[in-house]
């Protein structure tokens, strides 16, 4: 039978008269456990997992003039994957915008962000009127969005692109997360390229193992690029990369040596940014970037295979690169008096926050301090990780509060102390670390007071180092959120001691 379909829906109080409703399967709640909330309030599809009974009986009952009756059965259709066919059908419903759009997936642990920041503006050199979906935001031009998820659920990501096409977006950088490749949110899109940057121990909370983590990152390359013979780039500096290329013989790799398809001739990372030339299919690119820290060496590279596999000229790529500018809350500078540097950086894993403060060495200040906490409610396995990433790495380590969620801060915390105390044998006070006399490290729950506390010991030449939330305007105390920014509290206290 023919049936008009007016919405989409996976939230049952959203559902109208006429809509169809996917119950799916979620970490807290099943969406099974809604099906009759959704038919009450008008839905004519549910399409879930279980064999259902009673429908019949639900619906029948229902006499009021907004509900559906006998006359006006439910249908049901029962699938292997909700979340798969809710995908593929948000597609459909919203006109398969990403069909005629050049679109990038980029997947990996750390770098997305910078690497489709990167791919905006080449693709906007290109004249392909780039959208970007990501950790950030979700923004087309002056069109800006929220991001309340790396990659949002399939129906809203499709309303989205679709939004985003009808502005006048003809290409899209998209951030695809584990998560997302897992729940199949990104099921619907038709990816032109696949970028894989790393593979590093995060999301052990949800995955059970590194190698779970993994396959969800495969999906993108085995099952969705393949559907429009998209092309995969490799980072192969990364152990996981190498072995995904050697799964994809067709990728186009790129990595430092000079047997991956996209290498450096010759390049200079400082605190100026990162300059020279990158050897690609197409010929050599001319780098010139303001990003800082030679790990960002491989997410200019994966950057630069991306447009490359677009069939983008070396100088559209090289003239995209230079245009720009920093990334919010990525090795973000804060301007200051003191004769010091000072960087906000969302690294919150121990991969990310190693690079960060090995990339912070190489500039070779007078002292590393680093700033850093652990969200509550997520992996507990990296907090000790962490810390000894930032003891080892830094001369005043300075522990503190980062989101704590629904966790007692004080216990996160002592989990980060598990990992100080194998670099450092005992706890400064916070009067020792004004000597600081020595390596060592001090915890300061409250984050602000941590910050204002780190400001307070900057001298001529020193480099500080505030990781963990980037560009994050918030943090989740409980299950609330305050407006707390990093980057205004540095400035703040910079103010508050009167040499700004």
């Amino acid at each position: 039978m023919d049936l008009d379909v007016v919405g989409l829906h996976y939230d049952s109080r959203q559902v109208g008269q006429g809509g169809a409703f996917f119950a799916l399967r979620g970490v807290v709640s099943d969406g099974h456990d809604f099906i009759s909330s959704a038919i009450a309030n008008g839905a004519r599809v549910v399409i879930c997992e279980e064999t259902l009974e009673g429908i019949e009986q639900v619906t029948s009952e229902r006499s009021d003039p907004v509900t559906p009756k006998r006359s006006d059965p439910v249908i049901t259709v029962q699938v292997e994957n909700s979340r798969r066919v809710m995908a593929l059908a948000a597609a459909e419903f919203y006109g398969n915008p990403t069909q005629d759009m050049k679109v990038v997936g980029v997947t990996g642990t750390n770098g997305k962000t910078t690497i489709t920041y990167m791919l905006e503006s080449i693709l906007d050199r290109a004249g392909l009127a780039p959208a970007v979906v990501g950790t950030i935001n979700y923004r087309y031009g002056a069109d800006l969005h929220q991001a309340p998820h790396t990659t949002p659920e399939s129906l809203d990501l499709m309303k989205q692109i679709s939004d985003f096409w009808h502005a006048g977006a003809r290409s899209l950088a998209i951030e695809v997360s584990s998560h997302a490749l897992e729940q199949c949110r990104a099921d619907g899109v038709h990816f032109h390229v696949g970028v894989f940057t790393n593979l590093t121990p995060e999301h052990l909370d949800y995955h059970r193992d590194m190698e779970q983590y993994f396959t969800s990152k495969y999906h993108l390359f085995k099952e969705l690029l393949p559907r429009d013979n998209g092309r995969a780039v490799i980072n192969i500096d990364d152990a996981y990369g190498r072995r995904l290329a050697g799964m994809i013989p067709a990728a186009l790799t790129c990595g430092r040596d000079q047997a991956a398809d996209i290498y450096p001739e010759n390049i200079d990372v400082s605190l100026n940014g990162i300059y020279g030339r990158v050897a690609t299919p197409l010929g050599s690119v001319e780098v010139s970037s303001p990003l800082l820290g030679d790990f960002n060496v491989e997410n200019l590279l994966c950057t630069v295979g991306a447009a490359v596999a677009l069939g983008l000229s070396p100088q559209i790529i090289a003239e995209g690169l230079a245009a720009t500018t920093g990334v919010p809350g990525r090795l973000e500078q804060i301007e200051n008096d003191r004769d010091a540097v000072i960087l906000v950086d969302y690294a919150h894993t121990g991969d990310a926050l190693r690079r960060a403060i090995e990339a912070m060495n190489e500039l070779a200040p007078r002292r590393i301090l680093t700033v850093f906490g652990c969200g509550g409610d997520r992996d507990r396995s990296k907090r000790p990780i962490m810390a000894e990433v930032a003891a080892r790495g830094s001369d005043i380590t300075i522990a503190t509060s980062d989101n704590p969620r629904t966790e007692d801060p004080e216990q996160i915390l002592n989990d980060v102390r598990s990992g100080l105390i194998k670099v450092h044998e005992c706890e400064w006070s916070k009067a020792e670390a004004v000597v600081g006399a020595g390596r060592g490290y001090v915890v300061i729950p409250d984050r602000r007071q941590a910050i204002e506390f780190a400001v307070s010991l900057l001298q001529p030449g020193d480099l500080l180092l505030v990781a963990g939330k980037g560009h994050e305007d918030y943090q989740i105390l409980g299950t609330g959120r305050i407006y707390f920014d990093d980057r205004e509290e540095l400035r703040r206290a910079l103010q508050a001691g009167g040499r700004q």
